[in-house]
């Protein structure tokens, strides 16, 4: 089997809410009734963490926040496979991927038992075929998405992809022309494209297959919600600490931890996976390698990193949260560059001289960049996708006068 961390970087893509302006297309269709939405995010077996309610609990309060969430790359990061969460075309002829090998080529199907992925190799009649069932869908789409497998109750990731404006792709970091049903779905991957798996390890890939929360949801960043629930139901009296927690109110560290725990690259897990709890360091559930000041960043995957080197961040009191709204689906540069205004205003020595006031800052001083850890194959050609840069400077040859 080929490395967890491989993996890591391959469904790492798919932590598609990570650059500005990328909107996942399913929000512009119709949303579904809250309940079924809600309900498709818990597989059956609830209990396994009682004191979780689910975000159905949290829509009888916080309703319109809820649904404008629902509506955002973090909640759509995992689901359950559906005509509407999948969105690669099944419609033959589009379903097809041929590889830099000419005996073999993968179908996508679409049947009444459910969604497949199958690898043909050979010449017909003389064919072998294996055919897998997709089970998971990760990725919002903003980007692309790929696709997960049950074999028992270990999960693996499917050899085909789909990349926004390309369709069906090899999966990242796939040898194209080589039929792979074997690489790992490790827990690092979920932890970050998921509420909560419970790993059954060995080996590494193993889960219980019930209770798990597929997507972001509430309780991933606001912590166990059934106490706050009850209360808010019965009207007693409030206790000290309520079991949930407002990341608004945390210090800045706390804050920027909980961005990292996604947001910071792979890191070297330090504890059990799904423990960490938002609003304690970071640093004792995950070591992330400590980065020579001049050692070059990917765009991807690190954006935390890449942010901290940043005269913005250093200079002043800014964290993740001063410019995301998590609740929200964010695709516009000139609502985040309204941001960059609230410090630089025009008329002032935080503004350049050679500029007007700007309606779009990020395209020049946070642009899309090549990244070199997600790379796949299509059509014979070597394909890099573009991350935003979280390291807002100057760049050479972009234009500064807006």
């Amino acid at each position: 089997m080929k490395p967890g961390l491989l993996i890591a970087v391959a469904l790492g893509l798919l932590a598609l809410a990570q650059g500005l302006g990328q909107a996942p297309r399913t929000s512009q269709s119709t949303p579904r009734p809250e309940s079924e939405r809600t309900s498709a995010q818990t597989n059956k077996g609830e209990g396994v963490r009682p004191d979780y309610v689910g975000d159905q609990a949290c829509a009888a309060c916080h309703g319109e926040k809820v649904n404008s969430f629902h509506r955002t790359a973090h909640f759509l990061t995992s689901r359950e496979p559906s005509a509407d969460a999948i969105l690669g075309n099944f419609t033959p002829g589009a379903n097809v991927l041929k590889t830099a090998n000419p005996q073999l080529s993968y179908h996508m199907d679409r049947k009444e038992d459910g969604f497949f992925e199958t690898a043909v190799d050979g010449t017909a009649p003389d064919t072998e075929e294996q055919r897998e069932r997709i089970d998971l869908v990760i990725g919002s789409g903003g980007k692309g998405q790929t696709y997960g497998f049950w074999n028992g109750d270990q999960l693996f990731q499917l050899p085909v992809s789909y990349w926004d404006d390309l369709g069906w792709v090899n999966s990242p970091g796939y040898r194209d022309g080589v039929a792979d049903f074997e690489r790992p779905v490790v827990a690092r991957c979920l932890e970050c494209h998921g509420t909560y798996f419970e790993s059954a390890a060995p080996p590494p890939n193993r889960y219980r297959k019930t209770g798990y929360v597929v997507g972001m949801t509430c309780e991933k960043c606001h912590r166990p919600g059934r106490e706050h629930v009850e209360h808010e139901r019965t009207k007693t009296a409030a206790p000290a600490e309520s079991g949930i927690l407002n990341p608004a109110k945390f210090s800045r560290e706390r804050q920027v931890d909980l961005c990292a725990w996604c947001h910071a690259g792979h890191g070297i897990p330090l504890a059990k996976s799904f423990s960490y709890v938002p609003g304690k360091p970071i640093a004792g559930y995950f070591e992330f390698p400590k980065q020579d000041p001049g050692a070059q960043l990917d765009v991807h995957g690190n954006q935390v990193e890449l942010l901290k080197r940043s005269r913005c961040f250093q200079a002043s009191a800014m964290t993740c949260i001063t410019c995301h709204d998590v609740h929200a689906v964010q695709h516009d540069p000139a609502v985040f560059s309204q941001r960059c205004l609230g410090c630089h205003k025009p008329g002032t020595a935080a503004f350049p001289k050679d500029h007007t006031a700007a309606s779009n800052c990020i395209d020049c001083h946070m642009p899309k960049q090549d990244t070199n850890l997600i790379v796949f194959s299509w059509n014979g050609k070597r394909m890099k996708p573009q991350v935003r840069n979280h390291w807002i400077k100057v760049y050479p040859g972009k234009v500064q006068a807006h």
